[in-house]
């Protein structure tokens, strides 16, 4: 069992850092968006958004291991709860919630990448408002694990 307490902690801890990247590099497009044309400082913001989207991408694959290994790794340790019974259906809800959110953070990798291809960004508003997406997404995660309502 603790064990299974370990990998929990360091699920979530990897789960924190990419959220932290989900959160920021939405607004690093916006300080982009919004340098204009000031090739310093557009460069500045692109090296950071691109070391922002590799980070976020190796915390989300260690984020997924280790929640794999949560959720099916009764098979391999005997010690380990499963959640794979009846009554589970907030899971696949979440999954679905972590899925869409890691399609956005996708989304907002591609835009970084049109940056450098010379294509344009949405407008720093429509940005600022795509920016809070996440938040609640978030929120019903939290509360999907936390109630498991279903």
């Amino acid at each position: 069992m603790q064990a299974y307490f370990w990998v929990k902690t360091f699920h979530l801890v990897f789960v924190i850092a990419w959220m932290a990247t989900v959160f920021y590099l939405p607004r690093i497009l916006v300080n982009i968006a919004e340098a204009g044309d000031v090739p310093p400082v557009r460069e500045r913001l692109v090296l950071m958004g691109r070391r922002l989207y590799r980070f976020g991408h190796s915390m989300f694959g260690v984020a997924l291991i280790l929640g794999l290994v949560l959720w099916l790794g009764y098979r391999a340790f005997p010690e380990f709860p499963t959640m794979v019974v009846p009554g589970t259906g907030w899971m696949h809800a979440k999954l679905t919630l972590v899925a869409l959110m890691l399609a956005y953070f996708i989304v907002c990798g591609r835009w970084l990448k049109g940056v450098d291809a010379g294509r344009p960004l949405p407008s720093a508003k429509a940005l600022r408002w795509i920016n809070e997406l996440p938040v609640f997404a978030l929120v019903a995660v939290v509360y999907l694990v936390l109630a498991k309502p279903f």
